[in-house]
């Protein structure tokens, strides 16, 4: 028998197809809040609305994502309004995040009345009308173009597989990024259609603070953002330390080179975040959050605001929630971008007006954190696995992953992969599925080298270590971590010595310099392996010495700074180097003694000559060198005198028979 509920408004009577700010349960399959059924009747009728099933206009959907409008996602938009008004079609246009397969974008998905949800692949511009001729004239799926279909009602498209059939996306367990790509990010009704914001409301309702971060420490989440610690566990502390104002952080930083998952989550799904920042906040007692987010995101930003502003004029934020009692402010505080923010005792420095730098160790931010108060910081990716641990329960959580690394983990594919883009896949897959599987092997038929996992933090994981699975006592095992989740893909043509450059380079320019181990330290490091990577030809015998003097002490350099640095940050800033060390030793030794680069990346190390057979004396690569390194009459083979020869690659530019080799 339906009951009414306590300080029922009574808007799911009337006739808007609106969500009820109090009575969530009306709208999410929980109990009915009116004797005569009503709600119940309502429920159905806007839950159909929301979900478009008696839509008797098509709907085009655009992967509208940061991935997306780089691709050219935005030209596509205009091009679809220019067809749709051409040929006065009516049609409903929503954007939505990303999908996660960025290497095919732009995405755009089309629903016809009746029919499922079809995507299609690479839409540009300039694609655009063939398509929508094909779609919405004929009526046709042009296959050519297809990616996949989604379940839905009417009959199925032939030839064209479904979502959780296609190689990319049938072997992950899209939890976290369920609703990126799918639904409007920016849209309340839908997001509470999907179960949005019931977790938060069960919660208030029938779980006390203790009863939350229990059911959080049960299921084993871990967080996601770097050594994975018990987020469970963490809330306890804050929630057992006393205090008359509390605080939750949402660390959206996201300093890694080649790491975008945060990005993608919040521009996909900003109302998931925003339901594990409530939960996480009533389980410890704050009624203030902040979301700490790199000012370059303005996307993610603006649909947070947006997602924001709504969460509060439907009640499900602000004074009251629920009529619980409960109040909850959730603020935005823009970073400049700086690496070390992403440590948080440097980013709570950061929101309180200081320059972000770290602090020792402890008290630790649960017992004294933002303004002295206890104070939870959690990255994005751990905060959206909140509202579904909630609603679901700690036993289906720990019904995916490993024992001790228990749930899902996204991660961002970049480099030389075919399949760059975002992957959310059960803990302990192997590296191999992730990799050859969804990645789809490394492009061009090159040979795969190494990966680098969790940005300058992480460690390099060669070819032949592929099997190893992924999960934090595997990746620890090893010398590597987990931390945010960045993979980087490199091939045969990737030097790792250059690698260790890039990502000692990175780090010592974002150091803030607090320290003396990490601010001096990986300076010399970078030092030294610039002195590998140079040009031999201008070395001084006091530069040689140096050199060789810089390799014999490298190593034992980056074991004292991972030892004797301040914060995380510095005491992992080695790891790039100490691991191709591990791994690569050969590469740097060709480097040092036979001052040679075997991936020719290093221009510095490359030596240039001419194939007499195939020189027919041009003098075009003569002309162009600017050392005069280049000898030879003209219709007469040339050659290069190698003492004079600066390296430039100015022959082999401009040389138009191939005649010029460089090793």
């Amino acid at each position: 028998m339906p009951v009414i509920m306590e300080n029922c408004c009574g808007l799911c009577t009337q006739s808007q197809s609106s969500p009820c700010p109090r009575a969530v349960e009306c709208l999410t399959d929980g109990p009915l809040c009116h004797t005569d059924g009503s709600c119940a009747r309502k429920r159905e009728t806007w839950k159909n609305t929301v979900n478009r099933k008696d839509t008797r206009t098509p709907v085009i959907f655009i992967g509208a994502g940061t991935c997306g409008l780089g691709a050219g996602a935005s030209a596509t938009m205009v091009a679809i309004r220019e067809f749709l008004a051409a040929r006065s079609l009516n049609c409903t246009m929503v954007e939505v995040g990303c999908i996660g397969l960025c290497a095919v974008e732009p995405i755009v998905d089309i629903e016809l009345p009746g029919r499922p949800r079809v995507s299609f692949r690479e839409v540009t511009h300039d694609r655009v009308g063939v398509l929508l001729e094909s779609m919405l004239v004929r009526g046709e799926a042009p296959a050519e173009m297809a990616l996949c279909q989604f379940p839905g009602s009417g009959e199925p498209w032939s030839g064209i597989p479904l979502f959780d059939e296609h190689p990319f996306f049938a072997p992950q367990t899209r939890w976290v990024l369920e609703n990126c790509g799918i639904m409007d990010p920016v849209s309340l009704d839908e997001y509470m259609v999907a179960g949005g914001y019931r977790a938060f409301s069960t919660a208030l309702r029938t779980l006390t603070p203790e009863q939350v971060c229990s059911t959080v420490e049960e299921s084993g989440l871990r967080g996601r953002g770097g050594g994975g610690f018990p987020t469970g566990k963490k809330w306890r502390f804050a929630l057992n330390t006393p205090s008359g104002s509390k605080y939750v952080i949402c660390n959206a930083d996201e300093g890694d080179p080649g790491a975008f998952m945060d990005r993608a989550v919040i521009e996909g799904d900003p109302h998931r975040l925003i339901e594990g920042i409530a939960i996480a906040a009533y389980a410890i007692g704050a009624n203030n959050a902040y979301i700490y987010i790199r000012a370059e995101y303005p996307l993610a930003i603006r649909r947070l605001k947006v997602a924001l502003d709504q969460a509060e004029k439907n009640g499900l934020l602000g004074t009251n929630i629920f009529d619980s009692g409960f109040d909850l402010n959730i603020m935005i505080k823009m970073g400049a971008g700086a690496f070390v923010c992403g440590e948080e005792t440097a980013l709570i420095q950061s929101i309180e007006g200081h320059r972000g730098m770290p602090s020792p160790k402890p008290p630790f931010p649960a017992i004294s954190g933002l303004f002295g108060k206890p104070t939870v910081i959690n990255n994005v990716e751990t905060l959206a696995n909140v509202p579904g641990i909630i609603r679901s329960g700690a036993d289906w959580f720990r019904s995916r992953g490993t024992p001790n690394s228990p749930g899902t983990k996204v991660f961002a594919l970049s480099g030389k992969i075919s399949n760059t883009g975002l992957i959310e896949v059960a803990m302990g897959t192997s590296l191999d599925e992730i990799l050859f599987g969804m990645g789809g092997g490394i492009p061009n038929g090159r040979a795969f080298k190494a990966v680098q996992i969790g940005g300058p933090s992480g460690g390099c994981i060669p070819a032949g270590h592929t099997d190893l699975l992924i999960d934090y006592e595997s990746l620890g095992a090893f010398g590597a971590m987990m931390g945010s989740g960045g993979l980087v893909v490199m091939d045969e043509d990737t030097c790792m010595v250059d690698v260790a450059k890039f990502f000692m380079d990175f780090i010592q320019r974002e150091s803030c310099g607090k320290c003396i181990p990490c601010r001096e330290g990986t300076r010399r490091m970078l030092e030294i392996l610039r002195a590998i990577t140079r040009g031999y030809r201008d070395e001084t015998p006091e530069q040689s010495l140096e050199r060789f003097r810089g390799i014999v002490n490298l190593e034992r350099l980056g074991q004292v700074i991972k030892k004797t640095s301040l914060c995380g940050l510095g005491q992992t800033a080695p790891n790039p180097v100490l691991s191709t060390l591990r791994w690569f030793k050969d590469e740097y030794e060709a480097h040092i003694f036979e001052r040679r680069c075997p991936a020719g990346v290093c221009t510095g190390l490359l030596t240039y000559s001419i194939d007499e057979d195939k020189c027919r004396g041009c003098t075009l690569c003569a002309r162009k060198c600017p050392s005069n390194a280049i000898k030879g009459a003209r219709k007469s083979p040339h050659y290069i005198v190698a003492q004079e020869c600066i390296g430039c690659g100015a022959c082999l530019e401009v040389c138009p028979f191939g005649a010029v080799k460089v090793q």
